[in-house]
């Protein structure tokens, strides 16, 4: 008896923008927006090392600025280690030299010592 009615369309109220309700077909509505995604970015920060190259590569200077600070910077380390060698090489010199003349000193300042100087007074005493 039914059967030449069309078959029953899966029908949705829809409310729109102004506010009144309206049917709608399911196949002709927009996709259902997903929720934004949540992006993770991980900020890295630079090691500490060759930082001086690194300002210099992000400003411009150069390539020379660059092999200048690779080139110089352990070199100027490996001369103030020389410098830093010759200054303690003198320091031991002068302790050594200084602890010579203390022991001269107090072996002259001993009780020979002093009789020594003493026979020697004495000898100019007779002389003159």
């Amino acid at each position: 008896m039914d059967s030449h009615l069309p078959a029953p369309r899966a029908v949705t109220v829809v409310q729109l923008p102004d506010g009144t309700y309206t049917y709608a077909d399911p196949a002709h509505l927009p996709a259902p927006q997903a929720p934004p995604q949540q992006i993770v970015q991980h900020i890295h920060h630079a090691p500490p090392d060759r930082t001086v190259q690194r300002i210099a590569l992000g400003s411009g200077i150069g390539a020379g600025t660059v092999a200048a600070g690779v080139y110089f910077g352990p070199l100027l380390v490996g001369v103030l280690t020389a410098i830093a060698a010759n200054l303690a090489m003198l320091a031991f010199l002068a302790a050594v030299m200084a602890w010579g003349v203390v022991t001269v000193v107090k072996s002259l300042g001993s009780g020979e010592g002093k009789a020594a100087s003493k026979s020697v007074s004495r000898a100019r005493r007779r002389r003159g």
